[in-house]
């Protein structure tokens, strides 16, 4: 009978952990979102950069896993976890060159001298 209700005690802990995991999840989406809305798009660029940074230093994580991986399983989800990382730093900074184009004035045309009679 203590076994049981061993398992019953470990089994609810587990359960309100996963809640709370997911409370959080939640949280974080919503605040997420309210913060980003809130952002004026002269600010997005500046942003945009310091995000690039962070996916950085998440893709060093990525390629540090692929480095503890042991089994099939670890290695295929960590290269995957690479290659995607590696294609969210890449677009974004590609995103950020477009938008850095944008505030760029046109290049001014030259005048001819009227040398040509």
């Amino acid at each position: 009978m203590a076994l049981k209700e061993r398992r019953l005690i470990v089994a609810s802990e587990l359960m309100s952990n996963e809640i709370a995991l997911l409370a959080i999840f939640l949280l974080s989406v919503f605040v997420g979102f309210e913060v980003v809305s809130k952002v004026s798009t002269t600010l997005h660029t500046p942003l945009m950069s310091g995000a690039n940074a962070i996916h950085g230093v998440i893709l060093v994580g990525a390629i540090v896993v692929a480095d503890h991986a042991k089994s099939t399983l670890e290695i295929s989800l960590a290269i995957a976890a690479v290659i995607l990382a590696t294609i969210n730093m890449v677009g974004g900074f590609v995103v950020t060159d477009r938008m850095l184009q944008m505030f760029k004035g046109k290049p001014k045309r030259k005048k001819d001298s009227g040398d040509d009679k």
